[in-house]
């Protein structure tokens, strides 16, 4: 049997070359080949490196059980299998209590603490800034987007939007990027985006942020984060909304507060300018609401 320092020996090689690999790994690759990280940049929010070690972490826990169990199977295989010569059926073992236990306190353990770290990491991704810099509620419709920047008064008479278009794809079935919805955010600030739907189910999904939310008519629903790293996004609508869903992009761009700023400017010039959150929803008998009579609507 070899001894301890044998093993220590052997292991010794196979611990230099893991750590090797991993030294020469790109951001990417030690977070799991997940986006919203690059080389010598930070990642895209604040949020972006919590998901990624809930969910590597998650698969170097699974893979780990997955070995030993494979490991176990292929070894029972191997030792008891039915050898030349040999005839009828092998003694029928059962009630191994160690055995029984063993097996049920594992899985609880590894449920449990999956659990654990799963809801700490939601609890934290879900918290809500009490006094955020900037709020913008996006509005969902099939099947394109629209885009309002919250102001400072509380009927938003101040806010500025951009009302976009679905994807436009040519004959060859490119899209012009250029011409898709876009969303602009400051870097390094407080940002609540509230989620609205103005007909069916949608989901905002900005991928490299690494976090989706659904939107439905006549509930709102919010996301706070701050994004970290200023640059071009791709974002799109994650739940199947009809013929069209998979035309229903858009763009992120994340700029100083200055270019911020005069994003919003270059709106309010525009006449961009007011509360559209009603604006065109397919449905307004939505409990609450009522269709506005001839007089509300002369006044307008």
């Amino acid at each position: 049997m070899p001894s301890k320092r044998s093993l220590r020996w052997a292991a010794l090689p196979v611990g230099v070359a893991a750590a090797l690999a991993l030294a020469g790994c790109t951001p990417t690759e030690l977070n799991g080949f997940l986006p919203g990280f690059v080389e010598g940049g930070p990642a895209a929010t604040n949020q972006t490196e919590r998901v990624s070690s809930l969910w590597v972490n998650s698969w170097i826990v699974l893979l780990a059980v997955g070995i030993i169990t494979w490991g176990l199977m292929a070894w029972a295989a191997i030792a008891y299998r039915r050898r030349k010569g040999q005839t009828g059926l092998p003694v029928q073992m059962r009630y191994n209590m160690p055995i029984e236990i063993f097996y049920t306190i594992v899985p609880l353990i590894l449920v449990l603490g999956m659990f654990f770290f799963t809801a700490r990491d939601q609890t934290a991704i879900e918290a809500k800034w009490d006094e955020p810099d900037v709020e913008i509620t996006a509005i969902a419709k099939q099947w394109a987007w629209d885009f309002q920047y919250d102001g400072e008064e509380k009927d938003n008479s101040d806010a500025v939007w951009t009302m976009g278009i679905q994807a436009q794809p040519d004959k060859d079935g490119n899209i012009d990027q250029a011409q898709l919805p876009t969303l602009v955010l400051p870097v390094d600030q407080k940002v609540t985006i509230h989620l609205q739907s103005r007909d069916v189910i949608h989901s905002f999904w900005i991928i490299d942020f690494l976090y989706k939310k659904d939107m439905f008519i006549g509930k709102d629903n919010s996301w706070s984060f701050i994004p970290t790293r200023e640059g071009e996004y791709a974002g799109k609508c994650a739940e199947l909304c009809g013929e069209y869903h998979s035309m229903m992009l858009f763009n992120v761009k994340v700029v100083s507060q200055d270019e911020y700023d005069d994003y919003l400017a270059s709106l309010e010039e525009e006449g961009n300018t007011g509360d559209i959150t009603d604006a065109y929803d397919r449905l307004s008998n939505f409990p609450g609401t009522t269709p506005k009579t001839d007089t509300e609507e002369g006044g307008e």
